[in-house]
Formats: C-alpha cells, structure tokens, sequence
C-alpha cells in the first residue's frame, strides 16, 4: 500500500468514525427535563474530522497551508483585504489594541495615558487590553433596549486625551455603526470592532467587524464557528495589517511565513535601527509582540467550518425568532432587539426581568438551571465592580463619563439563553415552555 492509499484509508476510516460515534450523539432524542439544553456548542460533521486528521498526518503544526487557507476564506467571506488568525479572541483583541500602540502611526498612536472610549457592559477581554497597555478606558452607558453602547453619550465621554473607541456588538446585536463610525471620523479616532460575538451580522447590508478600522473575532466553542480555540484580526488597512502581522509573530520586522526565508530578496543587504549592516533580517525586531499564531489544526478545523458557516448564521436568525415569537408577550420581561438597520447574527437570546415582575433575574435562573437549560448573566454586566477594578482608581486608571444605570440594570436583571445551530425545534420549544410556566 502506498502512502497515498494509506492516507485515503485513514481518512475513510475518520468519516466512518464520526458517523458510528459524534453523529449518534448529535442526534440523540432530546429527553425534557433530562437532557441538557446548553447555551451553546460546537455544530460540525466529518468534514472537520477528516481537515484535522489530514493536518495531523502532514504534521505541520504550526501556522501553515490550512492557515493560510482560513486567512483568505475569511478575508473573502468579510470583504476586506487582510486577515490574521490567532490563538483566540481575547487575543484578537489583545492584537487589535497594541496595533495601536505602535510608533509607526506617529501622532496617532496611542500611548500610556490616552483614553479609550467603551462600555462596561459586556466581556472583560475588550478592556483588558486598553489597562494593560496604561491607557484609560472611558465608561458611557449603554441602551437598556439593545444592550449597545448609548451613541447620544459620546460626545460627553470626549476629552483632548481621546484616540479611540473599542466596541463589541452584544450577543450579536450590532450596535449603532453608523453613530458611532460618524463619530469616530469627526475625531480622529481608532474604532476597533469587537466582532467576537457577531460574526455573520449586519448593519445597513454591511456585515460588522468591517465598519471599523480593525476588527476581531473568536472561534472558542460556543462561538458562531469553532476551532476549539482560535481567533482572527481583519482589517482593510495596509500599515495595521503590517503592524498587526509583526506583533502577532514575535514583534519582529520580517513578514516571512513559517518555513520561508528571505522573500524579500535582502534578507542580509540592509541596516535596522543601530544594529550592523546586514543584520538578518528574520531576527529584526520593530515592535515588543507576542506569538499569538494559532496552530495549522485548528484552522484545518476552522476551513471546514467557514464552508458551512452561512448555514449558521441564517439558523441563529431562525432560533432567535422562534424564541422571540414565544416569549415575546410576556410582561414580566424586556427582550433585547436589533436596529431596523442592522440584521443580526445573534449569539444568545437577552432577556430582562422587569422591577414589576414579582421575581428576580436569579429566581428565574435557577429555576432554569433546575429545569436543565444553561443561562448566563450577560458577562461582567458592570466591569467597574468586579474585583479586578479594586485596585483602580476612578478618575485615574479609569474614567466614568455618564452615569451607568442601564449597565446596572443589566447587572442586576438580565440573563440570556442559547440559540445556537445546534440547538433544535425541541429545545427552543422546551426553554419556551419552561419559561412561560414560571411566569404565570
């Protein structure tokens, strides 16, 4: 047997193997009460086994040719000219940020002290970056009908400080693009897009993470595509695709692929900094970066995903209105809703409890979880009060510009259920069911 025959062998073997094992569990009858109704999950087939499996025999590893592969498919799926995968989205994120801290945006760049305009209402990954670069995050409150940043407050959250605004589309509810672009353009500011929970999602027929000057999106499990772990950074920007590309890999100068040398033809002809003439040039360093690639696996997994991804998103449309035509009546709750502009590709199904409702987001938690059906709160709901602000100091380390009662008021009150592909008629009926029976 050639290797060739051997290959294909293994890989029939891998497609036969998912249908006797993962298909039986993905099809297993659904059982009220008893089975888990999780808020999400990964949604695959044997396409993805047999990429990871045919990436694991070529043993590449590291970034390589399936990578490379994702990188364009994405890139072509958004419409923009340039994509980076990287280990996760907290580290899309991380990348984002510091691509605007690099000198080579001169008055531009953003230094220790300079304020970045956000919401506390959301996850801590789209802040952490602006703290751990010694920049201020500059708090505005957020909309309690969409969850979304309150576009009207920006102007009060302004200061000569400013130069920029990092922003996520909440469970996939794009926020107010066009105020908030308009905004950013009138100033002079960065706006970074915080895709991560609203890939597939539309403003004005423009899908998000493409209004801003960056974008970022995650492919952790529960997400609108999977890798197990992975991220992406896009931008249709050529110097922050540059700087981007060289903080992802190490900080260093070179552009080289994994594997490749000297594609630029004077890999030992110039000078850098005060290094001697002829330096290598794959061991220039012109930025303090990281090594954030992900590795040729997971965007094996990811090239299958990306195929199947449209089908993903029109599902999630399907679940959240099936939901929403469910629950819609209830008065005891406030379900959070798009834009008429934006078309959303949504991440969970947001509900609050109204002060009038006889009960309290945690009493209609539990009896969720006590039913089998996940929720969860919307991630740190006020950031400002979780034990990693404790040591900053308001004013200082950070800055409140309006008052964040709507954020509170999510805090305090609001919890969301799943609606992922994965999800089925069964279960969206069941969460119904469960939820309407504790109302009454």
């Amino acid at each position: 047997m050639t290797p060739e025959e051997l290959k294909a062998d293994i890989l029939a073997k891998t497609v036969e193997y998912y249908r006797l094992v993962h298909a039986k569990q993905q099809t297993a009858a659904f059982k009220p009460g008893e089975s888990r109704v999780n808020y999400a999950g990964r949604v695959f087939d044997e396409r993805e086994m047999v990429n990871l499996v045919d990436s694991s025999l070529e043993f590449w590893l590291t970034y390589g040719r399936y990578s490379r592969q994702f990188e364009k498919g994405l890139a072509d799926y958004l419409g923009v000219r340039f994509c980076l995968l990287v280990n996760s989205g907290s580290s899309a994120n991380l990348l984002a940020f510091s691509t605007l801290t690099s000198p080579l945006l001169e008055d531009r760049q953003v230094k220790r002290g300079d304020e970045v305009i956000t919401v506390a209402a959301g996850f801590p990954t789209t802040i952490a970056p602006i703290v751990q670069y010694g920049a201020v995050p500059v708090f505005v409150d957020v909309e309690r009908e969409t969850g979304n940043i309150d576009a009207s407050q920006l102007e009060q959250a302004l200061s000569p400080k400013t130069k920029a605004v990092m922003l996520a589309h909440s469970l996939g509810n794009p926020f107010n693009i066009k105020a908030v672009k308009t905004f950013c353009e009138k100033h002079n500011l960065w706006l970074v897009e915080d895709n991560c929970d609203a890939l597939g999602s539309k403003y004005e027929g423009r899908l998000t993470g493409t209004w801003g000057d960056i974008g970022t999106s995650s492919f952790y499990p529960p997400h609108h595509m999977t890798m197990g772990e992975g991220g992406a950074v896009y931008t249709d920007n050529p110097l922050l695709n540059k700087i981007a590309l060289s903080i992802r890999d190490w900080g260093r100068d070179c552009w080289c692929p994994s594997g490749k040398d000297n594609t630029c033809g004077c890999r030992f002809t110039k000078q850098f900094g005060q290094l001697p003439v002829g330096y290598d040039h794959k061991y220039v360093y012109s930025h303090f970066g990281y090594n954030l690639k992900a590795t040729d696996l997971q965007a094996a997994i990811g090239c299958a995903q990306l195929e199947k991804f449209p089908s993903f998103v029109e599902t999630r449309k399907a679940n959240y209105q099936r939901l929403y035509e469910g629950l819609k009546d209830l008065s005891q709750l406030s379900i959070f809703r798009p834009y008429p502009e934006s078309d959303p590709s949504w991440f969970g199904f947001l509900m609050t409890v109204k002060p009038s409702a006889g009960f309290s987001r945690n009493d209609l938690a539990k009896h969720l979880e006590a039913a089998n059906i996940q929720t969860r709160n919307l991630f740190a709901g006020n950031i400002t009060k979780h034990p990693c602000f404790a040591t900053m100091r308001e004013g200082v380390d950070y800055r409140v510009a309006t008052p964040l009662t709507h954020t509170d008021t999510i805090m305090n009150d609001s919890l969301w259920i799943g609606l992922y592909p994965g999800m089925g008629e069964e279960k969206l009926d069941y969460m119904i069911k469960v939820i309407r029976e504790f109302c009454s």
